[in-house]
């Protein structure tokens, strides 16, 4: 197997979660569906964006989490990877990195229980969308800056969080970083994704040619947030090999990252993209006049 090229077969679970306001609960939900997904024979298990909490208001976030040494969910997750001996992917955690600022990270969890790698969410979701929902999550949470890749035995995974998935310059760079799978873990509200949540998935594997793995939240939370679900895995051929509906469950899926190599053969657009410069028009010129003055 070759983690830079993507040369095996590997069994995926994806959690489908409804996180809610309670960390604890959370964490126990999330612990029941990842042995059900251990049991199903899953080496590599995803869970959603916010696994520990769903909450938006900010005194009420502040008081629940803590930073990531403190953490009691990660430590749980890292105690399960170990004795289960998977890798353990957590989509994101809300982790307090200053009184007053959050980190929407994401952890990837060796066999041994280590952390190998961690992703703070780069892109915040500032929307305000119809029927009046309105999130602002940079109010809360500090943007990341740096993309990452990490190698698993089967191949070279690719980190986002949700509202990353609409900026595709983010998985080409993961992509030409060897990427071969990309990990999109959201919870993407029910509007959106009802409208962009497949054709947006299914884009990024085309374009990449990478299998994308994405465990989503699904649902009415405790918050009342309403969430998408729909966890899915997609091939590098843009085809859905597996699908989750609304409700939390465990999505499964054996993926053949053979297929890979062979999707890019077929359309090798990693190989030819160029780098190349933008002209605009130049803009008109524009005549200043003085209050009363000639003209």
């Amino acid at each position: 197997m070759n983690a830079a090229t993507g040369a095996g077969t590997v069994t995926v679970g994806l959690m489908q979660m409804r996180t809610g306001l309670a960390p604890r609960a959370n964490c126990d939900a999330a612990t029941a569906l990842i042995l059900e997904a251990k049991a199903a024979g899953a080496d590599y298990v995803q869970t959603p964006e916010m696994t520990n909490i769903m909450e938006v208001k900010r005194e009420r976030l502040f008081a629940a989490i803590v930073d990531e040494d403190a953490d009691p969910t990660l430590a749980a997750m890292r105690d399960l990877a170990r004795s289960l001996g998977i890798y353990l992917h957590l989509g994101s955690l809300a982790v307090k990195i200053a009184p007053d600022r959050a980190a929407n990270r994401a952890f990837l969890i060796d066999p041994k229980g280590e952390i190998v790698a961690r992703y703070d969410k780069i892109h915040m979701f500032d929307v305000d969308l119809a029927g009046g929902e309105s999130y602002r999550e940079s109010r809360n949470y500090r943007p990341g800056e740096v993309a990452v890749v990490a190698d698993l035995p089967w191949g070279r995974l690719g980190l986002s969080v949700c509202y990353d998935l609409r900026f595709p310059a983010l998985y080409r760079a993961l992509a030409e970083a060897g990427a071969t799978m990309l990990a999109v873990p959201s919870a993407f509200t029910r509007q959106t994704g009802e409208a962009h949540w497949h054709a947006l998935l299914r884009a990024r594997a085309i374009e990449n040619g990478c299998f994308v793995l994405a465990a989503a939240q699904g649902g009415k939370h405790e918050n009342g947030r309403e969430t998408f679900g729909h966890s899915l895995i997609v091939d590098p051929w843009g085809r859905i090999l597996a699908e989750g509906g609304t409700e939390p469950g465990v999505i499964m899926g054996t993926i053949d990252l053979a297929q890979v190599a062979a999707a890019r053969a077929r359309i090798p657009s990693l190989q030819h993209g160029r780098r190349f410069e933008i002209v605009a028009p130049a803009a008109e010129p524009t005549r200043l006049h003085a209050v009363g003055g000639p003209a």
